[in-house]
């Protein structure tokens, strides 16, 4: 089995920052466009892999009725197992610190829900998933396969995450290139919050998952990243996801991608 956690907030363009994404667009757009190359994805791994199931949940922060109509008519015109709720911002009130703006803690809050809800539904593997990425059609199967023979490779349960980062160049590091399905994979020690593993690493490392959620850090990774200096975890050459930051982000847009191509597409 497969869960699917898709984070969504169709109104805040790039949080925590004052810019634009690339293509300027409206936030919704960028959300409607992820969530529509996330069921294209998911379909296209459907005819490879028919007995594994996929579940979807969309933890929605506070949208816009007409935006939640846009995602709800995706959901609509599909026969996948997915659904929407809400992100409770109550319940995290008095666990949260003290944020120095709303957006902030309602990403905190939104992380955490959805951590909490692959630790409740969570079976096999789980795919925490941001609304500013688009998926090229062959993501998921190539995240299936590419596990399940990297896994058996390392003799051990990992972490993949979709999108080849070119922030992840600027240091002379060295990286391990492993064989995956149809394409390379290379080991990574930081990832953003788009990343897939198992139910029983995020038993694991619980309380780094929770520590993520409960402050903003700088990196905002950090108890993440730690994790990758005891696990294994990979992203692929090339990208398999695109993130779609602003085009002098730091985190990039990953290389040698048609990303209008991809966009248009969608």
């Amino acid at each position: 089995s497969v869960l699917i956690i898709f984070r969504t907030n169709t109104d805040v363009e790039i949080w925590d920052q004052n810019k634009k994404r690339l293509f300027e667009e409206p936030k919704v757009e960028y959300s409607y466009k992820a969530l529509k190359s996330l069921i294209r994805s998911i379909n296209f791994s459907k005819i490879k892999y028919p007995n594994i199931k996929f579940k979807t949940i969309i933890v929605d922060d506070n949208s816009k009725d007409e935006n939640l109509n846009m995602l709800k008519k995706l959901l609509d015109g599909n026969d996948l197992d997915m659904s929407i709720i809400s992100l409770n911002h109550d319940k995290y009130k008095d666990i949260i610190k003290r944020q120095k703006n709303d957006q902030t803690f309602s990403n905190l809050a939104s992380l955490l829900q959805s951590f909490e809800l692959g630790k409740e539904h969570g079976e096999d593997l789980i795919f925490f998933v941001e609304d500013d990425y688009l998926h090229f059609e062959p993501m998921m199967e190539e995240m299936i396969a590419s596990y399940e023979r990297i896994a058996s490779q390392v003799n051990k349960e990992i972490f993949m995450c979709p999108a080849d980062y070119p922030y992840l160049y600027m240091n002379n590091e060295k990286t391990n290139i492993l064989i995956g399905n149809k394409r390379h994979w290379r080991t990574v020690n930081q990832t953003l919050c788009t990343f897939m593993t198992t139910k029983s690493l995020l038993d694991k490392y619980w309380d780094n998952f929770y520590n993520t959620c409960l402050d903003r850090n700088d990196p905002f990774e950090k108890y993440l990243n730690e994790i990758y200096t005891k696990e294994f975890c990979i992203s692929p050459l090339k990208s398999l996801s695109l993130h779609l930051t602003n085009v002098n982000s730091s985190y990039g847009l990953s290389p040698f991608i048609d990303y209008k191509k991809l966009w248009e597409e969608n």
